[in-house]
């Protein structure tokens, strides 16, 4: 079967509210250590955060010179592990697939999926300065036949309907709304595909977003959303979760270790670490298949099943972590 793969050439971003486009300069101008520095050593950029258990003894490297240099790629094995695992989730996958990945950043999520599964890779993101880096990633590695990154908004990315297999949100999901971004992945996944996003949220159970949440918000400007708000969106757009997972056990070694990376923090450490330890935010993961329309009741019970999560379980770093 012949995958036509989507335009790559440059196209306007659709119309886009004030709030959207202070989220593009933004990510045009941001060059922080943390996200760039990891990425050199393997030339897979995450903007994301990791998981599993660090190696503390990085810290104890007398050399300063070495000492910096092995808590980087501490950190970053942390991060790759987070992306394997999400790819791990993205279900059945083949060579001649497409997944979308939406909000990719300077794409190393898509690279990672696209070494997994060997599937054609399409990331969006609002910022032209991250599409433009991630291409260039792309050719270096020789993948750029398979991956790509367009400058589109992934609410509306004009991609043929039902044309993914897979497709994710890693760290993206709380700079939009929910319902909005839940049917664009509806329409462009086929019946059957498979949505995964890992995000941040803060928990019903503590009551509104603490001033720790709060504060997140105010640093990344962005909106983070209530635990609930994903379930209830998700059934509304014919996502059906088949796989729940709280990861907020399994972040506080990576931030722990970020705390004393003098050359990569960014303020923002603490923060993370008070909430997480204070319950009012968590580390989720949900995988979720696209269906068919959702009836009443069904819908109904989905939303009382999925507003829940299990107590936290501390998440082991996924296989092909570096």
């Amino acid at each position: 079967m012949t995958i036509a793969h989507a335009d790559t050439a440059r196209t306007p971003v659709p119309t886009q509210s004030t709030y959207q486009s202070r989220v593009a300069d933004y990510w045009n101008a941001e060059e922080n250590p943390v996200n760039l520095e990891l990425g050199k050593i393997d030339d897979l950029y995450h903007h994301h955060y990791g998981i599993g258990d660090a190696d503390r003894s990085v810290l104890n490297e007398p050399d300063p010179g070495r000492r910096r240099d092995r808590v980087t790629g501490e950190l970053h094995r942390l991060e790759h592990a987070q992306a394997e695992l999400l790819a791990s989730h993205l279900g059945e996958v083949s060579p001649t697939d497409r997944v979308f990945d939406a909000g990719c950043g300077r794409g190393g999520g898509s690279v990672v999926a696209n070494l997994r599964y060997g599937c054609h890779t399409d990331g969006a993101t609002i910022s032209a300065k991250q599409a433009d880096f991630a291409n260039a990633q792309a050719r270096k590695r020789g993948v750029d036949d398979k991956v790509r990154y367009h400058h589109r908004n992934m609410l509306d990315t004009g991609f043929t309907t039902g044309a993914y297999a897979a497709s994710w949100n890693n760290e993206s999901s709380m700079y939009v709304e929910l319902d909005l971004l839940f049917a664009e992945h509806a329409r462009l996944l086929r019946r059957g595909g498979r949505y995964v996003v890992i995000t941040g949220c803060y928990n019903d159970a503590y009551g509104r977003a603490s001033r720790e949440v709060s504060l997140i918000n105010a640093h990344y400007i962005c909106d983070i959303h209530p635990r609930s708000a994903y379930f209830r969106a998700m059934a509304r757009n014919r996502l059906v979760p088949v796989h729940v997972e709280d990861l907020t056990a399994a972040a506080l070694p990576y931030w722990e270790l970020r705390r004393e990376a003098d050359h990569l923090v960014t303020g923002i450490e603490d923060t993370f670490l008070t909430a997480y330890r204070n319950g009012s935010f968590q580390y989720l993961m949900i995988a979720a298949d696209r269906v068919g329309r959702l009836r009443g009741p069904c819908r109904a019970s989905h939303d009382a099943r999925y507003s829940r999560v299990s107590a936290p379980a501390r998440a082991r770093p996924a296989r092909g972590s570096s």
